[in-house]
């Protein structure tokens, strides 16, 4: 019997994911004179991270020097609904403008003031400036930094590498599993360390701004099978204006920034419905409260034909959109051959960011399984139910540089590491065995299926009813996995790719649905029609485990100096998250 071709790799510390955090990480393990390895599924320069448009948080006080660490903290924990982990927030805060430091000393090309200090804008319920950017390509800018810098410390980075399995033995991680995707070589990898940044799971919408090949919950599948758990998957922001056509794009992302430079937004009628919702804000109202607007009005009957509503900024001067907007312009073009400054868009709520995420330890990020941290869109505690537009960017550089001095201490103090041979046979046997599978059912029908029910059941409103339909059609889902075919081909092991995309997205919806359900309030992003209000007893974060089970776990009380701090903000004249 012939086997295949498996390459064997040993390093410190593994990093799975190779967009912001995990180069982030990489760079100050390297910069340690600590073997770090990174994989990531996609190209290092296209990774998620890419498509961040808006800034990065930090009181650096350019603008406003009465800024402070310590109210940008009272403003996360504001608009997460109290849901965010005091510790965690605090950590980010206290270490923002270190993070911008060191971004900076690495090369990021920062907007300036004419005397040479990185400018800051306002975003919507911030106190203050307190947002840097680089044009409305700030991620883009980011990941290009990062990727220089890593590859100017001869990072070890191994693009193409989709990651199975993390292999555990008596309660410690000691390497990973996977393939490549181009030709199907196996990859095992040996490591004291294993830093997981693999995103979210907002992917398992059917209108998500995400790509078709990430963010399919890859962080919480790899994280529950290796003994760890799953904080506040319900949590998941809507974005309020995704594009609906082409279908293959549906869920891209019309920037914010076109709501903050005036535009407006209209139902079917021609009404201008944010009067309804809050007519002090308007369009500069939070995420949360316009997706929820939004989605009112299409479920109501005032939307489009196609279920949306219309974004308009034609009446903006030409040169405006063409200054302020132009990604927004390009893509529109390039997507629809719509031009903006003449004709509306139309749009609907799109799932954006995984608010939850794998539990970790606020002080390192680890995991409660021994050598393994999750960072990043992979990881919970910082964004509650509402994350705080540009506080994703600077999260990744605070706890990249944090986890990885925790995982090269780690690795540090082993004096033997104990393997399993039955893991890593197990992780070859599952690959075998999908590589085997040839039922008659499409792998991709099950993964839209699964889209459908998520958007259906578990979207902007949700209801006990729906979340138990949901449950039910996810079974049902679940069940036909032994009837799948999968079928590399002379292109790519894609479709090995996509079977293993659809084994984490059933597990994260089965996480999202079960915690869903257990939160019986309405709250930030979270909707339940049939609990419209906030419960107090439910100001708790869920966390779920393998076994299906929610427990509750209580938040650490707000420290006073920012407990203090936490006022309502006004947001004329702001641009929103």
């Amino acid at each position: 019997m012939s086997h295949p071709a498996e390459r064997r790799l040993s390093t410190s510390v593994l990093i799975i994911g190779s967009g912001g955090s995990g180069l982030r990480a990489a760079i100050e393990l390297a910069d340690r004179g600590v073997d770090v390895t990174v994989l990531g599924k996609r190209p290092r320069g296209d990774a998620h991270t890419s498509l961040a448009a808006g800034g990065i948080n930090a009181a650096l006080g350019t603008m406003d020097p009465q800024d402070s660490w310590q109210q940008h903290a009272a403003d996360t924990l504001r608009e997460s609904y109290l849901l965010a982990d005091p510790r965690t927030v605090e950590i980010v805060t206290r270490g923002a403008a270190q993070g911008i430091a060191d971004l900076e000393q690495l090369g990021m090309p920062f907007a300036r003031e004419s005397d040479g200090r990185i400018s800051q804008r306002f975003f919507g319920a911030h106190s203050y400036r307190r947002t840097a950017f680089s044009g409305d390509y700030t991620g883009l800018s980011i990941q290009r930094t990062l990727v220089d810098a890593a590859e100017q410390r001869g990072v070890r980075i191994l693009d193409d590498v989709y990651v199975t399995r993390l292999l555990t033995s008596d309660g410690a991680v000691f390497g990973a599993y996977g393939f490549v995707q181009q030709d199907g070589t196996r990859v095992l990898i040996h490591a004291d360390a294993v830093i997981l940044a693999a995103g979210g799971h907002n992917r398992i919408w059917r209108r998500t701004s995400s790509r078709r090949n990430e963010n399919t919950g890859d962080a919480f599948r790899l994280a529950v099978l290796a003994g760890g758990r799953i904080r506040d998957a319900e949590l998941v922001q809507f974005h309020p204006s995704g594009i609906i056509e082409p279908e293959t794009d549906a869920g891209t992302l019309v920037s914010e920034a076109a709501r903050g430079e005036g535009g407006v937004l209209r139902n079917a009628r021609g009404e201008r419905f944010m009067e309804r919702y809050d007519p002090v804000r308007m369009e500069l109202s939070t995420r949360d409260r316009v997706a929820l607007a939004a989605y009112t009005e299409i479920a109501e009957g005032r939307g489009t034909e196609r279920g949306g509503v219309w974004l308009d900024v034609s009446h903006l001067p030409r040169e405006v959109i063409m200054e302020r907007l132009p990604r927004v312009y390009q893509t529109l073009l390039e997507l629809q051959m719509r031009d903006i400054t003449r004709e509306p868009i139309e749009i609907a709520p799109t799932a954006h960011y995984s608010m939850g995420g794998v539990w970790v330890r606020p002080e390192d990020h680890g995991t409660g399984v021994d050598g393994l941290y999750a960072i990043g869109e992979a990881a919970s505690g910082l964004h509650g139910a509402n994350r705080l537009g540009g506080n994703s960017l600077i999260e990744l550089l605070v706890y990249g540089r944090i986890v990885a001095a925790s995982a090269a201490e780690y690795s540090a103090a082993l004096t033997a590491q104990p393997r399993s041979r039955a893991a890593e046979d197990e992780a070859r046997a599952e690959v075998d065995g999908l590589l085997a599978a040839d039922g008659p059912v499409n792998v991709r029908v099950l993964q839209r299926a699964l889209r459908e029910l998520m958007t259906r059941y578990a979207g902007v409103v949700r209801s006990e009813e729906g979340l138990l339909a949901g449950l039910a059609e996810l079974d049902r889902i679940e069940g036909q996995l032994d009837d799948i075919g999968v079928h590399p081909d002379i292109a790519a092991y894609q479709d090995l790719a996509h079977a293993f995309d659809l084994l984490s997205s059933i597990l994260a919806a089965r996480a999202t649905l079960q915690s869903a359900l257990e939160r019986r309030e309405t709250r930030g992003c979270h909707n339940r029609s049939d609990y419209p209000e906030q419960d107090p007893a439910l100001r708790v974060n869920l966390v779920w485990s393998a076994d299906g089970g929610v427990v509750r776990e209580e938040i650490p009380p707000i420290p006073e100096e920012i407990a203090a701090l936490m006022s309502e903000v006004s947001v004329d004249g702001k641009l929103v998250e």
